[in-house]
């Protein structure tokens, strides 16, 4: 818990006066005020988020965390859990999603076994964290015990300390877990008051009849587990995932070292709902990369209060969706610190 509280101590607002200035460059460019929408606020936000005038996003940098699901028992997956361990290997050999979307904005994917329920075969490029061999049938006590959900949210901040070291100018974070929207469903549910039926979707691909039967299983996991929304530790414990814990370590430890850090989708959003109930400052770091097709992550975004970029019915995870936002904050900054000047250009202004 030490390094959870040392981390957070050390996370201060953003530079709200840097980004009036960069207001200030901004309306000074060769265009009409504004006329660059959210590339514009975007590019405030990240000047304040790093206190640069002129930020450079070179070092780009997802983390994509692997965990398993005890949940998945009650069958609320269309799919096994082994494909978890399947999906890994996909990663590392440079087949999946992510993989190519974060190779087309130019970032490094960090591939974490931070809870698989096998032992993955040993790989360079593959980072081991494992806290435990997935986590325990959420429908029938707890997902993890207290220590475990400390121990995902510290190394989270560990994998985010060791990358750091090597250069990241901005964070995505990402995500695999057969069973995960079943924790993020509860996760959703506990923090923000909302129905489980309001935050519940059919995931990889559940019908209508597997739906039904996760909102079950989701219902009977809360009567279970009892969460206290002001304990987001407990909440964790009781009904989430190690993934979604080292997902908000990442977070949190991205903050305290001023980096932007872009939200991919539902299962992200989870893990910065438990971020933001452990430290709201975190909230002011965050970039939203998108709404996805899960209906709770909307919810989350509501209740955050943070405004996705992009609407693209994503559901895949692995941060996909965080690949497209980083290569969105990339073209912010870059309008911002390539772009002329009326003056430079030697472009009339509007009239007075």
């Amino acid at each position: 818990m030490k390094k959870i509280k040392d981390t957070i101590v050390g996370i201060k607002g953003i530079d709200y006066k840097l980004m009036d200035k960069t207001q200030i460059r901004l309306d000074s460019l060769t265009k009409p005020q504004g006329s660059l929408g959210r590339l514009e606020d975007l590019a405030k936000q990240i000047a304040g988020i790093t206190s640069k005038e002129s930020p450079v996003l070179k070092h780009k940098v997802i983390f994509t965390l692997a965990a398993d699901h005890g949940v998945t028992e009650e069958g609320v997956s269309a799919y096994p859990k082994e494909v978890t361990a399947q999906m890994v290997y996909n990663f590392l050999s440079g087949g999946a999603g992510i993989s190519i979307l974060a190779n087309h904005v130019g970032a490094r994917v960090i591939v974490v076994d931070i809870g698989v329920a096998v032992d993955l075969q040993p790989e360079p490029r593959l980072l081991v964290k494992k806290i435990n061999y997935g986590t325990k049938n959420m429908a029938c006590g707890q997902a993890m015990t207290r220590d475990e959900a400390i121990n995902s949210i510290s190394s989270g901040i560990e994998i985010f300390e060791e990358e750091y070291g090597k250069g990241i100018d901005i964070a995505g974070t990402g995500e695999m877990g057969i069973g995960n929207t079943t924790a993020a469903s509860a996760i959703t549910a506990v923090f923000t008051k909302s129905a489980v039926e309001e935050v519940s979707g059919k995931g990889a691909g559940l019908d209508d009849k597997g739906l039904k039967n996760k909102i079950d299983v989701i219902k009977k996991s809360i009567a279970v587990n009892k969460p206290d929304p002001t304990d987001p530790i407990g909440v964790l414990s009781k009904v989430g995932g190690f993934e979604i814990g080292g997902l908000a370590g990442i977070m949190i430890a991205a903050a305290a070292r001023k980096v932007p850090v872009v939200i991919d989708g539902f299962i992200s959003g989870a893990a910065a709902l438990v971020a933001y109930q452990i430290e709201p400052k975190v909230k002011e770091y965050m970039i939203a990369a998108h709404k996805s097709v899960e209906s709770g992550h909307k919810v989350i975004l509501d209740y955050i209060g943070l405004r996705p970029l992009l609407e693209l019915d994503l559901r895949l995870g692995e941060g996909t969706g965080a690949a497209l936002g980083i290569g969105l904050a990339d073209a912010a900054i870059k309008i911002l610190t390539q772009m002329a000047t009326f003056k430079s250009a030697g472009v009339s202004e509007r009239n007075k």
